[in-house]
Formats: C-alpha cells, structure tokens, sequence
C-alpha cells in the first residue's frame, strides 16, 4: 500500500494540510484464486454487458412483447405436436405363412331363384369346387329384395327320379297324341279352355327333356283315362321362344301349373314318374275349391284340402365364407342345377354385394379390430369397398365380372395389437362381360394376393427431438427478433447534428 501526500504549493498550502489518499494494490491477496477465476472467464460465452452501458428504448420494449408472444405460440404448438403421433405406413414383403385365407361373401341376385344358385370355386393350383355348401345360406328374397323365407344351408340338390319305358315316344302317339304341343295363339286358347292346366316347357336339346318326354304323353294318357278335369300339354320353347320368354322360363324342363289362365307356383321339382305326376295333379285338385270332389265318390272330401308350398321368390340371397388358397383364383355364382338344364337366354345376373371381405374382418368385425381401425385414417380403410353395391344387367348374355387384388395389413398400433390377426384391404375392377348364346352367365370374383404387405404403426417424436424444436423455437425467436430490433433503431434512430 502507497500512501502518497501532496498540496498546492502555488496556494501556499503545506503538504499536510489538504492529504490525498492515493491506494494502490499490488499482489495477489487471495493467493491462486484469482489466477482459476481469470483462466475460466477467458471461455465465457455469455459475458455480462453493464447496465450502464445499455439503452431501453420503446422499439426494443415493443419487440420484446413480440418475442414473448410468439415463443409462447411456437411452444405451444410444440408441444401439442409433440403430444400427439402420427399414423404412418411402410411396405414389406408379407411374411404370412398361412397356406389359406378367409374369404366372406354376402350376395343377393335379384333374378335367380335359389334353387338354381351355385358357388363354385377354382384357383391356378388345381383346386375346382363345384356348388360348394359348407358354411354357406341361402335366402329367398321377394320382389324388392328383401328377405322373405330362409332357404336353409346350400346342400346337394337331390335327383329326381326318372322313369324308364319301354315304349318310345312315337309308339306311344301311335293311339293319338295326348299332351298337344301349343304355339303362342293356342297357348292362350289352351289357358281359357282348362280351368286346370300342367303345361311342360321344354328345349328338344335339353336331355332332361328327352328323358320326360314318354313319361309326361303317358300320364296325360292317364288324366284321360281317370277323367281328370286338367289339361295337359307341351310348349317347345326353341320354337315358342316368344311364349317362354313372356313366361320368364328359367331351365328345362318346367313343369308348371295354371289355374283359370293364372300360373300357380312354384314350379313342379319332385319325382318325374307317372305316379309323381298324377299325385301332385291330384293334391292340386283337391286344394281347388270348385273340383275337390272332382272324383264323385264318397271318400271326396266336402271340403277342398289347402296344399302347402313354398312361395316362388324370384331372387335369391347368398351368404357364407370360404377357404381358399393363398394364389390367383375366383369364385363364381351361377345358374346351374343337376335335373335342369339352363336356358342361356333368360339367366340375368343382376346382383348386388352386399359384403365382401378377406381375413377375420367379416361384416361385423371383432370389438378389439373397431377399437384398433379407430385409430387407422378413413384412407387406410380399403377392406370393404364393394360393399352395398348394386350391379345392374340391361341385356341377356352378359354379367359383371370383379377383379380384386387383396394386399395384407399388419396393424402395429401399440400395446394389444400384437394379438390382432391379419387383415386385408383390396382395391377391386369390375366390368361387363359378354357371353355366347349358348353359354349360361356367371357372376365372377377373381381375386390375387399381393407379396407385399402394408405395415400401418404409430409414429411419434423423440423427447430429445422435442427438446432440440424448444431450444431452436426460443434461440431463433430471440435472435430473430433482435436482429430486426437492432437494424429497425439505426433506421430511425436520430442522427447527431
């Protein structure tokens, strides 16, 4: 310490009179601590400014409130984005191992009855089902397409019986012909002359045809002998095709009953014997209330009998699931049945696809796969697209055939989607087909699976990620900002004269 003393010698004053006190430190006090604090403060990045040394102004108080009010902003939709994930969607090869897929159907054919439905099936491995029944119903539906009678499960369709003799057809017309064949002037004549009429349709290249033709002449032979009030008669419906068509003539042959000119379905299916024939000729008598005592004796009931029978529906809804193989193949729904043969020239197709899916997803799938597509975008949702879809034919000879390539989806959507199963979204192609005459329709599903899968999983952000978007937010608002402050206060700060 350096004590020094002076005075004005010019004022007379002695150098002890008016003492200055000069203090001058030397050394280090505090031994090596000052020596750390200076190594450490040389790698300050935020060295302090003195206050002194600072200038508030109202531009920068203005710009202030601005960085505030849009950090705040930026954090909070920082944050909301954060908080939130995103659903995102990859591509990879499926690694399904299931040798076979669940394919669900739900289809109504306005036009078809169901006696005469088939679903088939084929694939390029060889596998060709015809009429396949399990798992798969039937519903007649009525004219408006709603359900009207359950048909039960698809079964095999049982044979009718045929009957065999010995006499051909021209031998048996030998004493006259009795069931007269009608072209359309004697159809409608026929109709007005017999109260009862059981009229037989047929092609003559339908086998089944030839096979009925001695069997029908000898029970009309039979309804002559027994004076039975019905007429009997023949309708060629290659050469009457006009009569058949108005008559809505499915297949071959059709044995139908009229009553006062008016057709009284269904169509006869049983047994074609002549005692078949003449039985249900007899019940239908006795359901007549002017000739249920056609017979005249005393066991003729005083009453008529009412006949029960199946109202004739002139659709048909079909609905199931099949197992099919995971290769190209389809399913198709056609007119078939085993003791007819279709007429090509009235199958209509007209259908509507109700459902349609592959996998577990069904029409009403499983509460835990709602629960998982809720979290999936509208977009993604490609199971179900043919749904509730109507597919209208104007003209004979064509139908709707649909292409369909079926592509897996994998949902990884967090805990407990491990345990769901493996779903099936597709895109689907349909259009017109048009057939030769003589070739029945088909209303065609042809579906492909894809070697790829979509992977649909939950993506969110990174704490670190979030943090990094923070400091970005607040740095570059504030630098941002500052910068803007500091060139606005030389724009208009004042100048010096």
């Amino acid at each position: 310490i350096i004590l020094s003393l002076s005075s004005d010698k010019d004022k007379g004053d002695s150098y002890f009179d008016k003492p200055s006190l000069i203090v001058m430190m030397r050394g280090n006090i505090n031994g090596g601590g000052s020596r750390q604090r200076s190594a450490m403060s040389s790698v300050d990045f935020y060295r302090r400014v003195p206050k002194d040394l600072t200038e508030a102004t109202t531009l920068g108080a203005m710009m202030s409130v601005c960085a505030m009010i849009v950090m705040g902003v930026l954090f909070f939709a920082e944050t909301m984005a954060f908080a939130r994930t995103r659903v995102m969607t990859e591509i990879a090869l499926d690694d399904n191992s299931d040798p076979l897929v669940q394919l669900n159907f739900n289809i109504s054919l306005h036009a078809l009855p169901c006696d005469f439905v088939s679903v088939d099936v084929w694939d390029v491995l060889g596998t060709n089902k015809q009429n396949v029944t399990k798992n798969v119903e039937k519903w007649q539906l009525d004219e408006n397409g709603s359900r009207r009678a359950f048909s039960g499960r698809n079964r095999e369709v049982r044979e009718v019986k045929h009957e065999e003799h010995a006499e051909t057809l021209e031998e048996l017309h030998e004493d006259g012909v009795h069931a007269p064949a009608l072209d359309e002037e004697q159809f409608k004549v026929f109709l007005d002359k017999y109260d009862m009429a059981f009229i037989n349709f047929y092609a003559p290249w339908c086998v089944w045809c030839q096979r009925l033709h001695p069997t029908w002449e000898k029970f009309a032979e039979e309804v002559e002998d027994t004076d039975m009030p019905v007429g009997v008669a023949n309708v060629d419906c290659v050469a009457q095709a006009n009569v058949c068509r108005e008559q809505s003539i499915l297949a071959f042959p059709c044995l139908r009953w009229y009553e006062n000119g008016e057709y009284k379905g269904p169509d006869y299916k049983l047994d074609r014997t002549v005692n078949a024939l003449v039985g249900h000729a007899t019940r239908k008598l006795d359901a007549s209330k002017k000739y249920h005592n056609w017979k005249d004796d005393k066991k003729a009931s005083s009453q008529p009998r009412p006949m029960y029978s199946k109202p004739e529906n002139p659709g048909c809804q079909v609905s199931g699931s099949l197992m099919v193989n995971r290769v190209p193949g389809n399913f198709h729904i056609e007119a078939k049945s085993v003791n007819h043969n279709l007429n090509s020239a009235m199958t209509n197709l007209t259908h509507t696809v109700n459902h349609l899916s592959f996998g577990a997803m069904g029409r009403d799938p499983s509460r835990q796969v709602t629960r998982a597509l809720k979290q999936v975008p509208e977009a993604l949702q490609q199971f179900k697209p043919l749904d509730d879809k109507l597919f209208t034919t104007y003209k004979f000879h064509q139908a709707y055939h649909h292409y369909i390539k079926v592509v897996s989806t994998h949902l990884n959507l967090g805990s407990g989607s491990s345990n769901l199963p493996t779903l099936y979204q597709f895109l689907e192609q349909s259009q017109i087909v048009y057939y030769e005459e003589v070739n029945v329709p088909e209303a065609r599903f042809s579906y492909d699976l894809s070697p790829m899968s979509v992977i649909v999983e939950k993506e969110g952000r990174k704490w670190y990620d979030y943090l990094t978007s923070l400091c970005a937010i607040i740095g570059g608002t504030f630098t941002t900002l500052g910068l803007i402050d500091a060139t606005l206060y030389k724009v208009f700060k004042p100048k010096k004269l």
